[in-house]
């Protein structure tokens, strides 16, 4: 590709004002996501041949049933104009049911010669009005993020990095409007790709047609585009960087060179395509939005391939989404509910604003109570509770009012105050490797991670005598995660989710006098009260993943085979948690990691596992439903199972 995908690309008018030019990766990113992963490829070839054989088969598809697909649109802001309102959103499904239904205002501007192609696409939209719990909701989700800027590196589809998690992709199509920058207008991701990325995102100054839609982008024509990408279009050039070899698999729309700009003069002829020439106006060009106007019959057939039995997106047509769930009428339920300023004796709970809402119910109690005390008629997204009990677990829930009608309650969420007693961390300060404290081994020693930025390093010895090493980190106040290091070496990561405990082994024969355990907090996580406990113990033998040292080990650095070249995986489906049982020769040091489909490492382990059979054990609660992949690497060598996470 010619074009790079995170710079801004603009034109100098002579006149020196400047103008953006549409710049959408979705194609590199498609191909990106297919190297880093050789499964997709498998994918994208079965739904290309299916699509070759609804093409062949079907006929005539002008008259199909409509497809209606339900949508989510989940708003990530940081600054309050990047809060689009109801009204914007509403006008860029407007476009949307305009744009594919060929119902828009400018159809008649396609040239004569290319108006017997351009077609009504059967497609339409709606905003969801019930959520996949089967609760109401308006189809808006919003969320207020402190990250600047996202890029396209799909973090704005994780809560965990500042995001919104997805909807379920089997019945939604979930678009994500945020500060994308970088010249970039939106991306989507294309049928066959990992379940927890799938959707699409347009950056908030080129959606829909008020509010901060930007000229020349201003007709809600970015989006447009980018579902075409999510329904299997191609860019109609065939991004081939000029060659006239590339192809859009679409029959009926003319070969061209590259994309086009602005807004050209019919014709515009190039790769001897005249006297017509380029398709200029095709929505899958680069032309302004005021210049876009059509898809063509083939591009139809393409995306409605998708719809039929066994087409990738075909599990939409059965989605429950666009129909209102019995009572509640149109109030959504409160999302991203949350408790921060925890004390021993007092908190403050927030959840998510909800579009149409007069006010809030607030329902909290003890976790070991089944009564609830009930706050009413809250304006405001935000309440504070005191006189709490130290070291109790509360529950609490949130109702939206909407005029005469009310949502039902969220799902419980709960926190737990701060215990009563204090601790002192006479280890301090020690964040950085060269003010590691030394700490003695086989002795439990608590600290504090005091601040969102305070990271303890802590450092220690072994002996000839006894050169195994296990690290336990527990009594986690939050979700802290745990490094051993060999001078600048990394040994070892364990990052378990919420406060379950972590644990290293090293079953080395290294003796040294800078091994260092290294503890922060996962995303900032810090308790200013509360301390964990941190234990090295040494050991003559090998210690086993269960933490004893029983059984025959062997001794030295010698090759290792995996047992039938194999690992086990069970539960498998796995909701919270799952075992990795891997069978051993003899001592090596393994990595484990859990990847998704785009080949991105969502959890990871190294360990140093002992001869025999090695269980090692993945919290799952960070990860969304979908497929993933377990990979086993000892060595050169690399074993892989497929895991499927269904909370």
């Amino acid at each position: 590709m010619r074009h790079l995908i995170f710079s801004t690309l603009l034109s100098v008018l002579s006149l020196g004002s400047l103008f953006a030019q549409r710049v959408c990766p979705s194609h590199d990113i498609l191909h990106q996501q297919m190297q880093e992963n050789p499964f997709m490829q498998e994918v994208r070839d079965q739904i290309e041949q299916q699509t070759r054989d609804f093409i062949q088969n079907s006929g005539n598809t002008q008259n199909r049933v409509v497809v209606t697909i339900p949508v989510v649109v989940n708003v990530v802001w940081n600054t309050t104009a990047e809060n689009v309102s109801d009204a914007q959103i509403q006008s860029q499904l407007d476009v949307l049911n305009a744009d594919f239904r060929r119902l828009n205002a400018d159809a008649s501007n396609t040239p004569a010669a290319f108006q017997g192609i351009s077609v009504d696409c059967e497609v339409n939209f709606c905003l969801a009005t019930q959520d996949p719990t089967g609760a109401a909701t308006t189809g808006i989700r919003r969320r207020q993020t402190t990250v600047t800027a996202f890029g396209t590196n799909d973090a704005v589809k994780y809560t965990a990095q500042g995001g919104l998690d997805i909807w379920d992709r089997s019945k939604y199509l979930n678009i994500w409007v945020c500060d994308i920058s970088g010249g970039i207008l939106g991306y989507a991701q294309f049928p066959g790709g990992p379940a927890a990325t799938d959707g699409v995102v347009i950056d908030y100054q080129y959606f829909g047609t008020t509010g901060t839609a930007t000229a020349p982008f201003n007709l809600g024509r970015t989006a447009t585009h980018e579902v075409g990408h999510w329904l299997n279009l191609y860019h109609i050039w065939g991004d081939d960087n000029t060659s006239c070899t590339g192809s859009d698999q679409v029959a009926d729309t003319p070969n061209q060179a590259d994309e086009n700009y602005g807004c050209p003069v019919f014709p515009q002829v190039s790769c001897s395509n005249g006297p017509n020439g380029d398709m200029f106006m095709n929505y899958m060009d680069y032309t302004d939005d005021a210049c876009m106007n059509a898809f063509t019959a083939g591009q139809k057939s393409r995306a409605q391939a998708l719809f039929v039995s066994g087409g990738a997106r075909a599990s939409l047509l059965t989605s429950p989404g666009c129909q209102p769930p019995s009572g509640g009428g149109g109030c959504a339920v409160p999302s991203g509910l949350s408790a921060t300023g925890i004390t021993q004796t007092a908190a403050t709970l927030s959840w998510g604003a909800v579009s149409g809402a007069t006010a809030y119910n607030l329902q909290w109690k003890l976790s070991s109570s089944s009564t609830w005390t009930t706050v009413s008629n809250l304006t405001g997204t935000s309440y504070s509770l005191s006189g709490l009990t130290a070291n109790t677990t509360y529950n609490y829930q949130v109702q939206t009012v909407c005029g005469a009608t009310s949502s039902s309650y969220s799902a419980a969420a709960s926190f737990t105050t701060q215990s009563s007693s204090s601790c002192t961390d006479q280890y301090e300060t020690n964040n950085t490797r060269n003010t590691a404290k030394v700490i003695p081994v086989n002795t439990n020693i608590n600290m504090q991670i005091a601040t969102s930025s305070d990271i303890d390093w802590l450092r220690f010895s072994n002996t000839s005598s006894t050169p195994r090493i296990k690290v336990d980190l527990t009594n986690l106040p939050f979700d802290y995660d745990l490094q051993l290091y060999r001078n600048t070496t990394l040994l070892g990561t364990s990052q378990n989710a919420g406060t379950t405990a972590e644990q290293l082994i090293a079953n080395t024969t290294t003796v040294s006098t800078s091994y260092y355990a290294r503890v922060y907090g996962y995303n900032g996580a810090f308790s200013n009260s509360q301390c964990y406990t941190l234990r090295v113990s040494l050991s003559s033998s090998n210690w086993r993943t269960d933490g004893s040292t029983d059984g025959d080990v062997v001794e030295g650095e010698i090759p290792v085979l995996f047992e039938n070249a194999a690992f086990g995986i069970f539960p498998n489906p796995a909701n919270n948690e799952v075992t990795i049982e891997v069978p051993m020769d003899a001592d090596r040091d393994v990595q484990v990691r859990i990847v998704d489909g785009a080949g991105r490492v969502a959890l990871e382990q190294n360990r140093v596992l002992g001869k025999g059979d090695n269980r090692i054990q993945f919290d799952l609660n960070r990860l969304a439903n979908g497929m993933y992949f377990v990979q086993v690497r000892n060595g050169e060598q690399v074993s892989m199972r497929k895991l499927v996470v269904a909370h």
